[in-house]
């Protein structure tokens, strides 16, 4: 478990358990999350190949808890370690209060200290305003700009690491 800066709101390594769960999570929000394009892949995946991922021991898969209940999902993925990706999703139920910028800098900081990452990349599907504003809010920068999405850096120097 990863404590974040909202009492409320933890991280949690998602393990083959979770996949009925996260399965259910991502139906109710199917509308939410394909709005902009980003997830229509992970909505269409089925149980089954949801449990397979989740069994898999490659990935750093966090479910974003909010008073224990599953309300998102933030992943590190490791590109060229000590260069990570970073990709999350929120329940349309949990937006604008705060639980993935509490998410995202829990994660950055678990990366730096815990992983020795020491940059950190992620991409965001023209159109999605909101996730832009968390990644600027959480120290990440517009990098380059492409067909159907910006991708975005944050660099994990030790000055830069306390937002």
């Amino acid at each position: 478990m990863i404590a974040t800066e909202q009492p409320d709101v933890s991280l949690q390594w998602l393990h083959e358990g979770h996949a009925g769960s996260l399965h259910r999570l991502l139906q109710e929000n199917r509308t939410h999350l394909t709005e902009h394009g980003d997830y229509r892949e992970q909505v269409s995946t089925s149980l089954d190949v949801i449990r397979s991922e989740l069994s898999a021991a490659n990935g750093l898969r966090f479910g974003i808890l909010v008073r224990d209940a599953l309300v998102g999902r933030i992943d590190l993925v490791p590109v060229e370690p000590p260069q990570f990706g970073l990709g999350y999703w929120l329940a349309k139920n949990a937006t604008g209060q705060g639980y993935a910028t509490a998410a995202v800098r829990a994660l950055v900081a678990y990366a730096a200290t815990e992983l020795g990452a020491s940059d950190i990349y992620a991409g965001v599907t023209h159109g999605n305003a909101r996730s832009e504003a968390l990644l600027r809010r959480t120290g990440f920068v517009a990098v380059a700009r492409f067909d159907t999405y910006t991708r975005f850096h944050r660099s994990l120097a030790a000055s830069s690491i306390q937002d």
